[in-house]
């Protein structure tokens, strides 16, 4: 039988173990020009037991912020203090993908430099309030991309795919969940687009297979993973169909040997169980378990053949030796929502370790 403690070849790569540090927004980028700092860099490197890490969402492109100090991959000083971050990790015997995460609608303007104002697939405001510097905003009505910023914006998940190769990244994953841009061309509220980038299916899927295609021209299948989230409303989402939308969008790319698609699952399992089926290579899941967090009964998803590998978020953020703790059946220590966003080392390189 299969354990989440046993080695698995991801791309070409030997993971120690099938547990995975999901992608989670710290907003502790307060380097010059969204860089990230030496404490990101201690911050990661405490977590290196995991058979893969998966960085925060990193922004591609100036204009694909949506969150107050969140780091980029679109500048060469952006590439340079990531490089301290990921030697670090290697250093401790970890292995890192950075999530190229464009927000798209999700913003503001206040976010963002020199008049910039949040895109999207179509002019939709969502519901609901962002971050920012100066509090809690309203999301504004994003403008919508043209066909020549469309493939501006691909090209720019492919150029963060290749500094993230530059700063000394494994590989990249792609966030195409929890309705940030690459959702909002698959969602039926956000994308009321009637050309090729938003006419039924094959145009809901369209940015996405793209995207993907690039990135994975760009540095290689056996170096991306995709994220996807079919009908979480996170965000303002709305998918009529998101069984038929997703299964045409890795029907389309099943062919280009990706590292792993990771699901965030939703309350239908039993459309986890159809995706896990159609998907030909590394399933990662992240279990839907609302409104705990992912614990160790999460472990028995690999024992049974759920998934290939397991995702955990807020238990991995307060227990920087999870592994190790799930191993040994605990303790965990719990994870302080206050200071999730932003601030010091206060519940963020402070969690302690297992003593013995």
């Amino acid at each position: 039988m299969t354990t989440a403690f046993d080695p698995i070849v991801l791309g070409g790569t030997r993971l120690a173990n099938r547990v995975v540090m999901a992608p989670m927004t710290r907003s502790r980028a307060f380097g010059p020009g969204a860089e990230p700092t030496e404490l990101m860099a201690r911050y990661y490197a405490q977590r290196a037991g995991a058979g893969l890490i998966v960085t925060e969402g990193v922004q591609p492109s100036m204009v694909g912020q949506g969150y107050p100090d969140t780091p980029g991959l679109h500048t060469p000083g952006q590439v340079r203090a990531w490089r301290t971050v990921t030697d670090a990790v290697h250093r401790a015997g970890g292995v890192m993908f950075a999530q190229l995460m464009h927000t798209g609608r999700i913003g503001h303007p206040s976010l963002l430099p020199d008049g910039l104002v949040p895109v999207a697939p179509s002019a939709v405001a969502a519901r609901g309030r962002v971050f920012t510097h100066q509090g809690p905003k309203d999301f504004v009505t994003p403008r919508e991309l043209d066909e020549a910023e469309i493939r501006r914006t691909v090209a720019d998940f492919a150029n963060a795919a290749h500094n993230a190769v530059e700063a000394g990244f494994d590989g990249v994953e792609i966030h195409g969940a929890n309705g940030y841009l690459i959702h909002q061309f698959l969602a039926d509220n956000t994308n009321l687009r009637t050309d090729a980038w938003g006419a039924g299916t094959e145009g809901r899927i369209r940015f996405a297979v793209e995207v993907v295609t690039v990135v994975a021209e760009a540095i290689g299948g056996r170096r991306v993973g995709l994220r996807i989230s079919p009908g979480n409303p996170y965000n303002d989402i709305v998918e009529d169909d998101p069984g038929e939308v997703h299964g045409a969008l890795l029907d389309r790319i099943a062919g280009l040997d990706l590292a792993y698609l990771h699901l965030m699952e939703g309350p239908d399992a039993e459309l986890t169980s159809r995706l896990r089926t159609a998907w030909p290579g590394t399933f990662v899941l992240n279990p839907f378990t609302h409104p705990d967090a992912t614990g160790p009964d999460a472990l028995k998803l690999i024992e049974d053949g759920s998934a290939d590998m397991v995702a955990y978020g807020a238990l991995f953020l307060a227990n920087p030796d999870l592994p190790r703790r799930l191993a040994a059946g605990g303790p965990f220590n719990a994870p302080d929502q206050s200071t999730f966003y932003g601030g010091d080392h206060r519940g963020y390189t402070d969690y302690p370790t297992l003593t013995a």
